[in-house]
């Protein structure tokens, strides 16, 4: 008794803006919604979708829609293949190239784990780090690798293991060299408290049945530890592959910040200490708003009276 109840076809398709990935960096008075990522090589809590790249960090569209007419214009390529999908996600080390303005950008995080855009060359953009999750026997005894960005990767080097990266040609699809997962390699960080730093693997602690932690220095002499599936390795020895986005990995503390927003910046000449408009107790600011205060109030009492500001003209 009774028709079946009618249930939602396919995926969701619709995103609330407050529900979108801090790492997107919307605001939330901007909207709603947010785009919505489509099914792709990387998971929906760590990629940007296209709409995003487009409109929000590159400025290049001020509404979806335009970043719908800019991506159906096939103008966009991630990894060498043009995309037209809104909501594709683009991932960690991809390389986005738009020919029409000859850019070229990697997606990277910051020292503060967010997602960056950051400019490289044409000759960088050719090629692309992937990690390998996976290594197993395909088909009819075929040896294969399965990087963090979706690839399955046909007769590998037999030396490659799970958890190194490997340099891919983005053109050929071909393995141009490999890194080990090995103490003294610099790595950068994809997830945990972490994400976005960059330091030397120094230490490797194993524990059977959980989680191997992995301690790294980073190059201000830092120290800091995070788990074996957040640690992705970047170059041989201290030399990345790749450049790093402003800030070179290094996370600074508060007071740190602090120095270097404000420690290089130019005083006003008032605020220079021995100038007439210095003082030890007010900041300069404050004391010239404080005199033209003074000075309009002063200016108010002689139009009314018709009496000089003085010291003898003093109010009852």
């Amino acid at each position: 008794r009774g028709g079946a109840a009618m249930g939602r076809m396919g995926r969701t398709k619709h995103l609330k803006r407050l529900n979108a990935p801090k790492k997107w960096m919307l605001d939330k008075l901007g909207g709603v919604f947010a785009p919505k990522v489509a099914a792709g090589p990387h998971k929906s809590r760590e990629c940007l979708p296209l709409a995003v790249i487009l409109r929000n960090r590159l400025k290049y569209a001020l509404t979806y829609k335009e970043t719908m007419s800019i991506l159906m214009q096939r103008l966009v390529k991630v990894d060498g293949k043009v995309r037209t999908e809104q909501g594709y996600p683009a991932g960690f080390m991809d390389v986005i190239t738009l020919d029409k303005s000859d850019e070229n950008f990697r997606l990277l995080y910051d020292p503060k784990g967010r997602f960056v855009l950051h400019r490289i060359t044409p000759e960088e953009g050719s090629y692309k780090l992937c990690r390998v999750k996976t290594l197993k026997l395909g088909d009819k005894g075929v040896p294969c690798i399965a990087t963090h960005d979706g690839r399955t990767i046909r007769y590998p080097d037999p030396m490659i293991k799970p958890g190194d990266s490997v340099v891919l040609d983005i053109a050929t699809n071909k393995i141009k060299d490999f890194i080990k997962f090995d103490v003294g390699q610099v790595c950068m960080l994809t997830g945990g408290r972490n994400a976005g730093r960059v330091g030397v693997i120094a230490h490797r602690e194993k524990h059977k049945g959980s989680f191997d932690i992995i301690h790294i220095k980073d190059a201000a002499g830092n120290k800091f530890a995070t788990r074996e599936g957040n640690v992705f390795v970047i170059g041989k020895g201290t030399k990345p592959l790749v450049s790093l986005p402003k800030g070179k990995g290094i996370k600074l503390s508060i007071l740190e910040e602090q120095a270097k927003l404000y420690g290089t910046a130019k005083l006003r000449p008032s605020m220079k200490e021995g100038h007439p408009g210095a003082s030890g107790g007010l900041s300069a600011p404050l004391i010239g708003q404080v005199g033209r205060a003074l000075h309009a109030y002063l200016q108010k009492r002689k139009a009314n009276k018709g009496l000089a500001p003085g010291p003898g003209n003093n109010d009852g």
